[in-house]
């Protein structure tokens, strides 16, 4: 609480207000102690960024590479079930000790496969692992199902027909991960297609090195109903328009975009852009084991970068729990003990 003249400012505790995580990768939630003990365990060498907690926030104009290194060396270490199960609890617990209490997590099974003995195995694992993590630590838990910009369409399609037989065991949604500089949104058509027939969420990233018409064909041609990140966005009015209209919300990571050069100012993350337009956003923290903040940093630079009020910032939360693929009863829940918070 401040005290300024004669007037009383409550500054209210984040961790306390009720929010939904939308935007965090499986590898890139991990414990960096728990990444370090996995690596020591089967021998893997990480990279000294790693290994020093480096985030490399004075060095701009680092490419995707630099950061797809680090994650590729910590994704090396996730060898077993058992891993992905400590991966996944771990990250539920970090979450609801934050006060999130429904968590997505997006992850490209192909790329545990080669360890967990094949695709099918590996969603197998991980749906088990969301389950048992929600019990324990007392949270939703959606699964998003990725591919790479860069893969076939055949193989999108085939991600999309594992994810919509997992509909009924906490798979939520499709997504399209990687640098987006890899592909173009023509080449998921069907595969997003078939995730829509499902009733799942469609979700790539975008618009975090590509233009605004990217985006926006995200939204027109797969029928994108949450965009990750999206920044680029902001700077084009039509796109903007078809965001409102469409309903879709953005994913924003405010701290994902200064280390690899494509901010160069924590105040250029355009979240009042994006409000003004009428577009829904959602705050995520994306890979924390990266970029060394989780999801209640990113409300702090908001509050303390930004000067967003608590009334903002539980507006941004209820977005959040909106644009979420939680059961009704959890979301109208949720609401109300934002409502509650705020009060």
């Amino acid at each position: 609480m401040l005290a300024l003249g004669c007037h009383t400012t409550v500054v209210r505790d984040l961790r306390t207000l009720p929010k939904a995580h939308l935007h965090l990768h499986l590898t890139g939630s991990a414990r960096l102690a728990t990444v370090r003990e996995l690596a020591d365990k089967y021998g893997i060498s990480l990279p000294s960024a790693l290994v020093n907690e480096e985030v490399d926030w004075d060095k701009g104009g680092r490419d995707w590479s630099h950061f797809q290194c680090r994650y590729d060396a910590a994704r090396q270490t996730i060898q077993s079930a058992e891993d992905v199960r400590r991966i996944i609890r771990e990250a539920a617990e970090d979450d609801a000790a934050e006060c999130s209490e429904w968590l997505e997590l997006q992850v490209d099974p192909r790329s545990y496969a080669r360890h967990l003995g094949g695709v099918d195995q590996t969603v197998e694992a991980m749906v088990d692992a969301c389950q048992d993590a929600a019990r324990t630590a007392e949270i939703g838990i959606g699964l998003l199902l990725a591919v790479s910009w860069d893969a076939p369409p055949e193989q999108a399609e085939q991600i999309a027909q594992l994810a919509a037989r997992y509909t009924h065991r906490g798979v939520v949604g499709f997504g399209i991960s990687n640098d987006e500089r890899l592909g173009e949104p023509d080449t998921f058509v069907s595969a997003s297609h078939i995730a829509r027939d499902a009733g799942l969420l469609v979700a790539p990233h975008t618009g975090f090195y590509t233009d605004h018409f990217h985006v926006r064909r995200c939204v027109e041609l797969l029928g994108a109903r949450r965009i990750g990140h999206g920044i680029t966005a902001a700077g084009d009015l039509r796109t903007l328009e078809t965001l409102a209209r469409s309903q879709v919300t953005m994913e924003i990571c405010p701290t994902s975009y200064l280390p690899l050069g494509v901010l160069a100012s924590l105040t250029q993350v355009p979240i009042t852009v994006f409000q003004q337009a009428g577009v829904a956003v959602a705050l995520g923290a994306d890979d924390p084991l990266i970029f060394g903040t989780r999801l209640i940093g990113q409300y702090e630079i908001l509050r303390d970068v930004h000067g967003l009020t608590d009334r903002a910032l539980a507006d941004l939360a209820s977005q959040s729990v909106r644009a979420s693929t939680a059961p009704a009863e959890v979301t109208k829940r949720l609401l109300a003990d934002i409502d509650t918070w705020i009060r």
